[in-house]
């Protein structure tokens, strides 16, 4: 790549960003990565504070950072996809084994806490030494627009990043990205979502129900489930489920309370979680009408705020176990559980509009069928799907019907929501080769 080649910003430093700069690299332009989180190494100690302490650092967390979401939360390589080797160029920093995985099963887990976060300094060196740039604690403010185009950005310390092209990979999570878009009368459009709790038994359970064996012998995998259900109309499933995982805290922001849950690579916790999530229709955003497209935006801002304050205002996670959740009853005990900022007795019902919190009560005991009706030694906890956002314009009125000017933000069209690292990585690959298709404003 020429070092004095065309800049393209990116804003986010996830799977999509950084592999939208390695394919912009191939095509001679010049990347500029900005981040507003910190580095793999730094990142750690502001996760580490959540657990401690219950501080979120709004910049830095488990969602923000080099490497994105799934860098310290999950780091398995799953795709439907044949195309499985797009991390195979870094081959070298992950163990043999898991390399060879990465060609021959389209679920491959892999630590992220002990292998992805080489592979993605790996990455930012290639970026680097290629001519390319990537800054952290750079958090974008302000789209710079000139007669539709793009000019540039500004960060939070006032300094201008110039570029005519600017690809946006900021994560499901960047809420305060989605309102700048509406504010500068970049075109969105609300997205479909599902809401939900996140459900924790013991993996020997789902081993027993699964394989109908008392003890799950060595040389089978600790197992996992997927249920689908309708309930009133509305679909309820299972979601990300973490056989051998554990639950962690995924705030973006301090007053706000949200779990996810992931899987190491060997998968050897005693407990098993999912998500059990419940569609959310556009009669649920009613209240929330005035916001327009980001009427989802502020249901979950409120969700999440709900479920901080039933923590006692901490990162404590509204809890119940779940025969008594199934049942509407407050629990008198918790159990012990693999969320480590810890669980508090709540209502979790309390927390989202009751046709939700129905419907997740309603599969829980479907669930609960499934694993012999036990299942009631582990806690729920709040658990909602991320960024309702779809970019669907590029900039011009916020009235106008369709896009006025596809040079400003050369960001697929058909989705900027990926579910995973590898469809990530893929959808930043494709970003690039749009970005670099487009003629530039004269």
């Amino acid at each position: 790549m020429s070092r004095n080649g065309e800049r393209v910003l990116i804003i986010g430093s996830g799977p999509a960003g950084l592999f939208a700069a390695l394919r912009l690299i191939e095509l001679g332009k010049k990347p500029i990565v900005l981040e507003r989180g910190k580095d793999v190494r730094l990142r750690r100690r502001d996760i580490a504070l959540i657990h401690k302490q219950h501080l979120v650092d709004p910049d830095s967390n488990y969602c923000f950072g080099e490497g994105g979401a799934g860098t310290y939360s999950d780091g398995k390589l799953y795709t439907r996809s044949d195309k499985r080797a797009t991390f195979a160029g870094f081959w070298k920093y992950l163990l043999a084994s898991v390399h060879r995985k990465i060609f021959s099963s389209k679920r491959t887990p892999i630590s992220g806490r002990i292998n992805l976060p080489r592979i993605i300094a790996a990455i930012r060196a290639c970026i680097r030494s290629s001519g390319g740039e990537v800054h952290f604690e750079t958090r974008v403010t302000e789209f710079l627009l000139h007669d539709g185009a793009v000019q540039g950005v500004l960060d939070q310390h006032g300094n201008r990043h110039e570029a005519r092209q600017l690809i946006l990979a900021t994560g499901h999570s960047a809420r305060d990205i989605f309102e700048l878009l509406h504010h500068k009368g970049i075109a969105i459009e609300a997205k479909p979502f599902a809401l939900g709790v996140r459900a924790e038994h013991p993996q020997s359970l789902i081993d027993e129900a699964q394989y109908r064996c008392s003890q799950r012998p060595d040389y089978l995998p600790p197992a996992s489930y997927a249920l689908v259900d309708q309930v009133a109309g509305r679909g309820v499933y299972s979601f990300c489920m973490c056989p051998g995982g554990i639950i962690a805290p995924c705030a973006t922001k301090p007053g706000e309370v949200v779990t996810n849950g992931w899987s190491p690579s060997k998968r050897n916790n005693p407990f098993a979680n999912a998500g059990i999530v419940v569609a959310v229709e556009m009669t649920d955003l009613e209240p929330y009408a005035k916001y327009g497209p980001l009427a989802g935006v502020h249901f979950q801002r409120h969700v999440e705020q709900s479920a901080w304050r039933l923590g006692g205002e901490r990162q404590s996670a509204p809890a119940q176990r779940m025969i008594d959740f199934t049942e509407n009853k407050l629990s008198q005990s918790l159990p012990a559980c693999s969320y480590q900022p810890e669980s508090h007795r709540s209502y979790c019902r309390t927390c989202c509009p009751p046709r939700l919190a129905t419907g997740c009560r309603k599969h829980s005991k479907h669930l609960a069928r499934r694993c012999g009706g036990t299942i009631r030694t582990k806690p729920f906890s709040l658990r909602r799907n991320r960024g309702r956002v779809r970019l669907s314009g590029y900039a011009g009125s916020r009235n106008a019907g369709t896009p006025s000017n596809q040079r400003v933000v050369p960001l697929r069209r058909r989705r900027w929501l990926c579910w995973g690292i590898v469809s990530a990585a893929m959808d930043g690959e494709r970003c690039a080769e749009r970005a670099a298709s487009l003629p530039l404003p004269t």
